[in-house]
């Protein structure tokens, strides 16, 4: 089976003929004078390209996770800022200044890890939670809504 990277010429590929070395064809060769486009090995920026590079350049730009990342949060910070049955939601944890959010707006998603003790049973809404978390949450008595 013949593949295109297996054709080849049957003839010989003639070299370009070197020029602006003495001889018929003087100094400048057909450039002209002077200049940017006289020069050997000359490349001339195109204007939309010099925009982009003005452009202030972020690491990471190109990939910026397209979902917003929840705020993270311990058990062991949860534990002394609430007392029993009480209602934890990413409202009464940024009231309570355990998260930040952003623009003086609670944070939209909020996720529980299991990291410390637990032994109050609080009710746990508008919360993501982890496996761990969950185990211990239920285990005090807790609720997850």
């Amino acid at each position: 089976m013949i593949m295109i990277h297996h054709l080849k010429p049957t003839y010989r590929k003639r070299k370009p003929k070197r020029i602006g070395r003495g001889g018929k064809r003087g100094t400048y060769s057909g450039r002209g004078q002077k200049g940017q486009k006289a020069r050997a090995g000359r490349k001339i920026k195109s204007a939309l390209k010099e925009e982009i590079l003005k452009f202030p350049k972020l690491r990471g730009i190109k990939f910026k996770p397209l979902k917003a990342k929840p705020e993270i949060i311990n058990l062991k910070e949860i534990e002394p800022a609430f007392e029993n049955n009480e209602v934890v939601s990413p409202e009464t944890l940024y009231e309570k200044k355990l998260i930040k959010g952003q623009a003086k707006k609670p944070p939209q998603k909020v996720k529980i890890l299991g990291e410390g003790e637990l032994t109050k049973s609080l009710i746990f809404k508008n919360c993501l939670v982890s496996e761990k978390a969950q185990k211990k949450i239920l285990k005090a008595g807790g609720k997850i809504e």
